[in-house]
């Protein structure tokens, strides 16, 4: 454990709260004024019983006049509504102010999730980050909403009643002091335990969110292998586990309410039983007995707010301790150009003594190796070679060792994350398309593409002829990750995707693997434009789509074993041979 694990609750959840106090500092204006109506609500709040009390005393004393108890029905009406105005202000305000401090910090966790490198989602399950976007956030709102109002208010409340009771009758008010110090314990005990709780809760949930998730996306490979009882077991097993943590829970705070109630009757009973005693004997006033007894009752809801606040404030602390390990993730590539860094890019890449790590385990070794800007660079190897690594350290997916990947000359470190990445089209192995139409996901680089410009795109891609079947055409909505489309179509729209950017770079990272042969060679032709006029990194396992490229690499095991055009490397008979004889040979057994 930690020095932060061993100090006590109450400083503990503050400290994990602390990274708050910016945020609310953006609206101290709004607070301050919800705060000043809070005081006016407490402050008027209190006059009323001081009325109930004059008018009790006059008709004790005698028969009031009508004017009399007409002014007196007039200033607790008078009271009452200025009570009223106050509260709404104060509750408006406050709670406002939580929903905008909210809005904040949800949209600061989205741009710290949205700058982190591709490593950071391998350690994160996205359940996990959908539960602290949700649930914790709206824990940590509860603190900033409610647990801030109630707790001003009871601060506010707390003293004024205490003194208007002392001056009423100070023997009583001790005798109402005297649980203090045992609600003033148990809260402390029950706070601690309540933080401990919320934090394997949240983690629980987590955990189910997660599953959640990656059921629901890969609910047709569940199907295929007949899991769906399995998984129903496994999510029934962190179900359960989840509810019987909160029973926990709630177990103990049904300990705080009933401690409560029992202290707060023996203080009741304590002052009707001597306060009592006191009016028969002549030493208090019936209305001052009854005033005293009106703000003992008022002095019950700071009692009880102070348990309720409890519960929130170690719930929202938890939670913000979990958002905090986000809002604290220092992004792992950042953008580092200098002030000179150019704003075009021309598309020249170069790889010098490459070598790359991943976990401490090599991926890339001794890369060496020059694209010429407007050539062809085809990238061949078997599974696990490094091909796809290789491609993410041009566009900063990855991180590489200072001057070991230069375009145009410069580290790409020197360039503009923005700039840089602007000027690449990419199509990665894995094709994701988001829950939209299909024309918005083409349009994803370029949201200004006129409707011809994503026609073309389309075409070029080999995509045409399939949106015309469409009921809707590219208004057609794809489902979650494109679930409605092929394989084929979800490759060929996200290379419409990549064209349509006109990027000075493009790469495409095995993305006609889910077409037929037939099908790659139209596409192939409709590209041979639009790679003349850029440079292109191809990856494919496939010859043919490989074979008119400038210059073919060959990776094994992270290293470049070969390298030349389609026939030098023929020649050799190395890999690129192997490959090129074995899709031969396959090609004339599927003709057979």
């Amino acid at each position: 454990m930690t020095a932060a694990d061993t100090s006590p609750p109450t400083q503990r959840s503050w400290r994990q709260l602390r990274p708050l106090l910016p945020y609310l500092r953006r609206y101290r204006g709004r607070v301050l004024l919800g705060l000043m109506f809070l005081f006016l609500t407490n402050l008027t709040s209190i006059t009323g019983p001081l009325v109930i009390r004059e008018a009790i005393n006059s008709i004790e004393h005698g028969v009031p006049s009508p004017e009399k108890l007409l002014l007196y029905a007039g200033l607790l009406l008078a009271i009452a509504l200025a009570t009223g105005f106050f509260r709404f202000w104060q509750r408006w305000i406050l709670i406002c102010v939580s929903r905008d401090v909210e809005y904040d910090l949800r949209n600061d966790l989205f741009r710290q999730l949205a700058k982190q490198s591709a490593r950071f989602y391998t350690r994160w399950r996205i359940g996990d980050l959908m539960t602290r976007l949700t649930s914790d956030v709206q824990n940590v709102r509860m603190v900033l909403g409610p647990g801030v109002m109630y707790t001003a208010g009871s601060m506010l409340l707390f003293p004024l009643i205490l003194i208007l009771m002392f001056y009423l009758n100070w023997r009583l008010t001790l005798v109402v002091l005297l649980p203090v110090p045992l609600v003033s314990l148990s809260m402390r005990v029950l706070g601690k335990l309540i933080h401990d709780f919320t934090e394997r809760i949240q983690a629980k949930f987590s955990a189910m969110t997660a599953r959640v998730q990656e059921n629901l996306a890969g609910v047709r490979l569940l199907r295929a292998f007949v899991q769906e009882e399995a998984e129903e077991r496994a999510f029934d097993v962190l179900n359960r586990d989840y509810v019987e943590e909160n029973r926990r829970l709630i177990r103990f705070q049904g300990l705080l309410w009933p401690a409560l109630g029992l202290l707060l009757g023996v203080t009741f009973l304590l002052v009707f039983w001597l306060g009592g005693r006191d009016v028969l004997t002549g030493r208090l006033d019936v209305g001052s007995f009854y005033a005293f007894s009106h703000f003992l009752g008022m002095l019950i809801w700071p009692m009880i707010a102070l348990g309720w606040v409890v519960n929130i404030f170690e719930r929202g602390a938890a939670s913000m301790g979990r958002l905090n390990l986000l809002l604290t993730a220092a992004p792992e590539i950042v953008d580092r150009a200098p002030a000179d860094a150019p704003a075009d890019i021309r598309g020249e890449i170069e790889f010098r003594n490459l070598n790359f790590f991943y976990n401490g385990v090599p991926v890339l070794t001794g890369i060496t190796l020059q694209v010429p800007a407007g050539s062809t660079l085809a990238v061949v190897g078997p599974t696990g070679s490094g091909k796809s690594t290789l491609t993410s350290l041009v566009g900063r997916l990855y991180d590489a060792p200072d001057g070991a990947v230069l375009v145009d000359g410069r580290p790409v470190s020197a360039h503009c994350l923005e700039t840089l990445r602007g000027a690449i089209g990419y199509v990665p192995q894995e094709t994701f398309l988001f829950s939209d139409t299909l024309r918005e996901n083409i349009a994803l680089g370029a949201p200004g593409a006129s409707e011809e410009a994503v026609r073309e795109a389309a075409d070029i891609a080999g995509l045409t002829d399939d949106v015309e079947g469409f009921p809707r055409g590219f208004e057609t909505l794809v489902g979650e990750r494109g679930i409605t489309l092929s394989g084929g179509q979800k490759q060929r729209a996200a290379l419409a995707r990549a064209v349509l950017r006109n990027p000075r770079i493009l790469i495409l990272d095995d993305a006609l693997s889910s077409v037929d042969t037939q099908t790659e060679e139209r596409i192939l032709r409709r590209l041979t434009a639009v790679m003349r006029a850029r440079t292109t990194i191809l990856i494919s396992h496939r010859v043919s789509t490989v074979r008119h490229a400038d210059q073919i690499v060959v990776l094994k095991e992270g290293r470049l074993v070969e390298r030349g055009r389609h026939d030098e490397l023929l020649a050799r008979g190395g890999y690129y041979h192997e490959l090129y004889q074995k899709q031969l040979l396959e090609e004339e057994l599927e003709r057979a």
